[in-house]
């Protein structure tokens, strides 16, 4: 199982730097067109901003794997090291079901609604569906991180008393 995170790790983190490349490429390409040669480029402006969708929801799983995301410690700095644990427990069920109902569930049925009505992009000429698809694929990604998360702490306790997560 542990091979299988770290796969994962692995090809999303080397993603988002591809994707974080081709968004500076995409601008620097829109800047140059814009302001040097007179003439805009006309794909590159919705290219960067599906890139940014897809940086921005891939990056928020990234950023709960790696345990960047807020966090309010109001709570956990009164609770002992028992009572952290539990707190963290019920903060990943939380993501659990918020990334199952509204980015899993909800993100197929909005991928599945705009294939259905043939929507797309003005520009590049993408399907939305496919842009669209980051929201289930980016929950999955939460819903593993979490139970993982979960896992860690439920079997190894002394790390929550030891002030890390």
């Amino acid at each position: 199982m542990h091979k299988i995170i770290e796969a994962i790790d692995f090809v999303l983190s080397r993603f988002l730097i591809a994707l974080m490349a081709l968004i500076v490429l995409a601008v620097t390409w829109q800047v140059f067109t814009r302001f040097i040669i007179r003439d805009p480029s006309s794909f590159t402006e919705e290219l960067a901003r599906f890139l940014l969708i897809w940086i921005g929801v891939l990056g928020a799983s990234y950023a709960l794997r790696t345990r960047s995301h807020l966090g309010i410690d109001l709570i956990t700095e009164r609770v002992g090291p028992r009572g952290k644990m539990i707190l963290q427990i019920i903060v990943y069920a939380l993501i659990i079901v918020f990334a199952t109902t509204v980015m899993i569930i909800g993100g197929i049925q909005l991928v599945e609604l705009t294939f259905t009505l043939n929507q797309t992009s003005a520009a590049l000429g993408v399907k939305m569906g496919y842009v669209y698809s980051v929201i289930p694929l980016s929950g999955a990604l939460m819903v593993i991180y979490s139970l993982l998360f979960m896992w860690e702490s439920i079997t190894q306790p002394t790390r929550w008393t030891e002030g890390e997560g």
